[in-house]
């Protein structure tokens, strides 16, 4: 702000914030959570609001919200605080200090720049310049489904909330850019573990067995195939196992084994049907081996459905922050994302934030060696920053 007390920009308010911002970020990636044990975290959110003069809140378990500004909400914005049981293999001097929990997924990055976000309304509604109210979430849980989102909901943070936004770190696309898409944006996603029991024996007699090998290598291997059949092919249902254990030596069939993977799909709706066909499909699969199955499948969460005015939203507060050129058209992703409660409770939108170092590696996410370009935050909380002004002053002028 000028000495007059005028914004002449966002990125007068939010590029002063960097330094603090890179600082934060750093000091949260050395010192990584897991979900709903973020206590260190959630203090360092409240600590930094705080000194800033704004008055946050604690959640029942982990996390925090704050409210910045008077009068009725008009939007709020959502970061996931939680870390990853990931080995960081960045080697970087602010690395993880706790072994086997790293930031792997950037939601360090999300909780900086939603930080970013309530310190800059914070300085805007102190000089008078907010005229409405913001909430700013910061959400535990994420990674562990079915999510930290619907404690957020369970708690009544998003009573009274028009629209919410929230953003994800991509390495696909450079920083300075972000992807936006209108309908789906991610997948929706579950858990599948698959107990087969049967009786064991010796490998030169399977016919006296119940081999329950031989009967996961099918199971394995059919029901991605069985499922494609029996769905829509557009709705892209995927069945993958990360996990394959039985037995201990190469000449004895055993008796129990498990399997254990997720289950994705692009169409909400065939999620649904999905579900209801996958024990039918394990247990004809099994059921010519003599097998004992037990199948547990935990729901996890749908799709993100991106509203259309809240993604225009995004983009437009983008256009005019970095140009038509900075927004990209990002496919639907087969991850999933818990803030697709929130979509289905609230109109609501997500971006993704560009993290890729301009000519440099594109990582992956849920590694240990994702290094995100630090630039990308001054990105988001412009971004942002921009769309909830604009947020606020639609509702207004209504």
């Amino acid at each position: 702000m000028n000495e007059n007390g005028n914004v002449a920009s966002v990125a007068e308010v939010t590029e002063p914030l960097a330094e603090q911002l890179i600082g934060f970020r750093r000091e949260l990636h050395r010192n990584p959570e897991l979900s709903f044990a973020e206590h260190q975290t959630t203090e360092r959110i409240l600590e930094t609001l705080r000194a800033a003069g704004l008055s946050p809140q604690k959640m029942a378990e982990t996390g925090a919200f704050v409210d910045i500004g008077q009068g009725p909400i008009r939007i709020a914005f959502r970061a996931d605080i939680d870390a990853l049981p990931v080995v960081e293999e960045t080697n970087l001097e602010f690395a993880s200090m706790t072994p086997g929990v790293a930031h792997a997924c950037g939601h360090d990055i999300h909780t900086t720049v939603m930080l970013g976000v309530a310190l800059a309304l914070g300085q805007l509604d102190a000089a008078g310049k907010l005229e409405g109210r913001v909430r700013v979430i910061f959400q535990p849980a994420e990674e562990k489904l079915p999510g930290g989102a619907l404690s957020v909901i369970e708690q009544g943070l998003l009573d009274g909330v028009p629209r919410v936004l929230a953003l994800h770190c991509d390495p696909r696309i450079d920083a300075g850019h972000i992807g936006t898409r209108i309908g789906a944006i991610t997948s929706a996603s579950d858990t599948i573990r698959i107990e087969v029991n049967g009786r064991g024996g010796h490998t030169s007699r399977p016919h006296l067995t119940e081999d329950i090998v031989f009967a996961m290598s099918q199971i394995a291997t059919q029901v991605p195939a069985v499922l494609g059949r029996k769905v829509d092919v557009r709705s892209a249902v995927s069945v993958v196992w990360g996990q394959i254990h039985a037995g201990s030596v190469p000449n004895a069939i055993p008796a129990t084994g498990y399997l254990a993977g997720t289950m994705r799909c692009l169409d909400g709706d065939i999620w649904y049907e999905a579900g209801e066909l996958l024990d039918s499909a394990v247990r004809q699969i099994a059921a010519p081996y003599g097998v004992e199955i037990k199948l547990q499948h935990t729901r996890g969460v749908p799709p993100v459905v991106n509203a259309p005015a809240e993604t225009a939203l995004i983009e437009d507060a983008a256009r005019r922050e970095f140009g038509a050129e900075a927004i990209e058209l990002t496919p639907q992703s087969m991850g999933g994302e818990d803030f697709a409660w929130m979509t289905q409770k609230v109109s609501g939108a997500m971006l993704r934030l560009g993290t890729r170092t301009p000519g440099g590696k594109t990582y992956d996410l849920h590694r240990g060696d994702y290094i995100p370009d630090e630039s990308c935050i001054g990105v988001g909380v412009r971004i942002m920053t921009a769309a909830a002004l604009q947020a606020v002053s639609e509702a207004n002028a209504k």
